[in-house]
């Protein structure tokens, strides 16, 4: 068969023949790859930089997809650690961490928005105890994960949702997606007395907008929690000690490890319902797998989404 395979973090990778898989334990199948999203985790994983990096070679990326079982029916899957991942024509999985899908549904668009939206979607309803009527702040709004979560915070009770990044163009689209206010960083205090952020940056300009937050809240023994779910800006935020001690701040991480793998499976089919009903407008375009060392560095607002 024909995979992608990597042999270093910083190669690329290549697009040749592979090895079949083969299935070893009790629950695992093997099956057809019909369609696997590029996400920022599959990109962290491959290069080192995700904590959940083996650093074993030769890999083969991928962290999800939609696949066809032996039986041909559509499952969802979410791929645990392993070098065998779903860049590839066929791979290993293990059922338990699926979900059979409808027939109907369209491989792209599902293998495009899980992930992404899973970040928001487990974080609001495995995470934090999150309320319907709270007031939510979205750091990184701009991107695939956060315009997802615009919506997903919206369809599980949101008040307000204010949508915040640095691209004036995209954020202008935000308040068709459900955003209440689109804000640039400089102008996050109007968003003072939120009860959540939902921050996918973290760095700099996350410390950069907590600290006006804060001191603009009306009233700062009210609990701001702070849920931490990635880090396009910077692994570090220099957080002044201040935040920390002058307000009810909480802060906490949302993802591998911090919610349980269970936890995560339990919301597999109620989002794929949600994604496939097309309650959350998604932006995936596919590309073909061969072209995978071109596409693997390139700069869009899609997902992209590799077909075998």
């Amino acid at each position: 068969m024909h995979a992608a395979v990597i042999t270093a973090f910083d190669a690329p990778p290549v697009y040749g023949e592979h090895p079949e898989p083969v299935a070893q334990g009790e629950h695992e199948m093997v099956v057809d790859v019909l369609a696997a999203g590029l996400h920022h985790l599959a990109r962290a994983k491959a290069n080192g930089s995700h904590y959940s990096a083996t650093g074993v070679f030769p890999l083969v990326p991928g962290v999800d997809g939609v696949v066809r079982d032996s039986s041909g029916r559509l499952r969802y899957v979410a791929l645990d650690d392993t070098n065998l991942g779903t860049f590839a024509e066929r791979t290993v999985i293990d059922a338990r961490r699926s979900v059979v899908l409808p027939d109907d549904v369209d491989p792209v668009r599902i293998a495009g928005a899980m992930n992404p939206g899973m970040s928001s979607w487990v974080a609001l309803r495995r995470r934090i105890a999150f309320r319907e009527g709270q007031r939510v702040l979205i750091l990184g709004a701009t991107g695939n994960a956060g315009r997802m979560a615009i919506q997903i915070a919206k369809r599980f009770g949101a008040a307000e949702v204010f949508a915040v990044g640095r691209d004036a163009t995209r954020l202008k689209a935000l308040p068709d997606l459900g955003a209440d206010q689109a804000l640039t960083f400089d102008e996050v205090a109007a968003a003072a007395d939120v009860d959540v952020v939902l921050d996918f940056v973290w760095g700099a300009p996350a410390a950069g907008a907590m600290l006006p937050m804060l001191t603009a809240r009306a009233d700062r023994s009210a609990p701001l929690t702070w849920v931490q779910i990635g880090s396009m800006a910077g692994a570090s935020a220099p957080i002044p000690s201040v935040a920390l001690r002058a307000t009810r701040l909480k802060i906490v991480g949302s993802g591998i490890g911090s919610v349980p793998a269970r936890d995560f499976i339990a919301e597999l089919p109620e989002l794929a319902k949600a994604v496939t009903e097309g309650a959350i407008d998604v932006q995936a375009r596919a590309v073909p797998l061969a072209r995978i060392a071109q596409a693997w560095s390139e700069k869009t607002s899609e997902r992209l989404v590799f077909v075998p």
